[in-house]
């Protein structure tokens, strides 16, 4: 068995890769994935300058669409990873990385960038900021004598959200025209403006809080029994649901803020890992990460090519993730 799911996940990874270079070719000017992959090659590798690729192939695949994939790749794997550890911290399936007030403060930080551009630092700084403001009020509202009871927390989190979604109201109703479309369009998700400096900043927060998420698998597996069962082996649960939540609030923060609020990620993905390698949190979570990349290729792509122009991804993956979340519900509602 271990050895099947080691393999799935090569083959999951091995797709993601593909999936990736189709995408890259994909576009209102097509490009054969031979040659998408040769000219990432001759940017990435020190000996050959790529001088006989068209300086055109060099702009759209390197400066354009290599960025925003790797940007789709990056938030599949925050998003859906984090929501894998929101729903086993809470034991509820229907708990997203959203639930503590993350993307209402996001939004709200945005929406005051995008209002009050000379007074305020950058529309992504701020969305950050917000959104663990939001999530550390939700954290403060719900501790009581010492601990965080998980119900607690999940109603301090929907007050926020409310909260930061009324405020959220109150700046569009006194925003000027474009600065409401502006507003409206980045609530709504995508890649639109992706570039290698989001690139930048997103990979070490990808990177890093996937791998130590990862190493706390089987952590989340005991906590996900309970914490009774968990201080029975020896595991704090307060403590370590605390570094699991934190840490799964900044990669949602910094993928929210780059891109903008992408529904159902976070709550369709995690499912479809478990139905495909089971309950073991230890395979679920790097499955997640590379179904949510997998997932977020694809949206990206049908967003930018299905229409002439561009529909904000955060549509396209509602269009498709709820449909399939009932399908899920209506045909293994049991196993989930």
């Amino acid at each position: 068995m271990k050895q099947n799911k080691t393999a799935g996940l090569t083959g999951l990874a091995l797709l993601v890769a593909g999936t990736a270079c189709f995408c890259m070719g994909t576009g209102a000017k097509y490009i054969p994935a031979a040659m998408v992959g040769k000219t990432i090659f001759s940017h990435i590798s020190g000996f050959w300058d790529g001088s006989d690729i068209s300086p055109l192939y060099h702009t759209i695949i390197w400066k354009i669409r290599t960025p925003r994939a790797l940007l789709a790749i990056m938030t599949g794997v925050c998003l859906a990873s984090s929501g894998a550890v929101f729903q086993g911290c809470f034991k509820n399936p229907l708990v997203e990385p959203y639930i503590l007030g993350t993307s209402s403060g996001a939004a709200f930080g945005a929406a005051l960038g995008i209002m009050f551009p000379s007074f305020f630092m950058s529309v992504q700084m701020l969305a950050f900021a917000f959104a663990f403001l939001a999530v550390g009020l939700a954290y403060t509202m719900a501790r009581t004598r010492g601990e965080t009871p998980l119900v607690n927390l999940i109603l301090s989190g929907i007050i926020t959200g409310s909260i930061f979604t009324a405020l959220v109201g109150i700046v569009k109703y006194l925003a000027r025209d474009e600065a409401l479309r502006e507003i409206v369009f980045w609530l709504m998700g995508g890649f639109y403006y992706a570039g290698w400096t989001d690139v930048s900043l997103m990979l070490p927060v990808a990177l890093v809080g996937f791998l130590i998420l990862w190493s706390h698998g089987w952590k989340l597996n005991i906590l996900s029994m309970g914490d009774k069962e968990a201080r029975a082996l020896g595991i704090d649960p307060e403590k370590n649901k605390f570094i699991l939540i934190s840490l799964s609030t900044l990669m949602t923060a910094a993928a929210v803020s780059s891109v903008g609020i992408i529904p159902w990620v976070g709550l369709m993905i995690p499912h479809a890992a478990r139905l495909i390698f089971g309950p073991d949190h230890r395979v679920v979570l790097p499955a997640s990460a590379l179904l949510g990349a997998l997932y977020l290729l694809i949206c990206d792509t049908i967003a930018r090519t299905l229409t002439q122009t561009e529909i904000p991804v955060g549509i396209i993956t509602s269009l498709i993730g709820a449909p399939y979340l009932f399908f899920l519900v209506r045909t293994r509602g049991q196993r989930m």
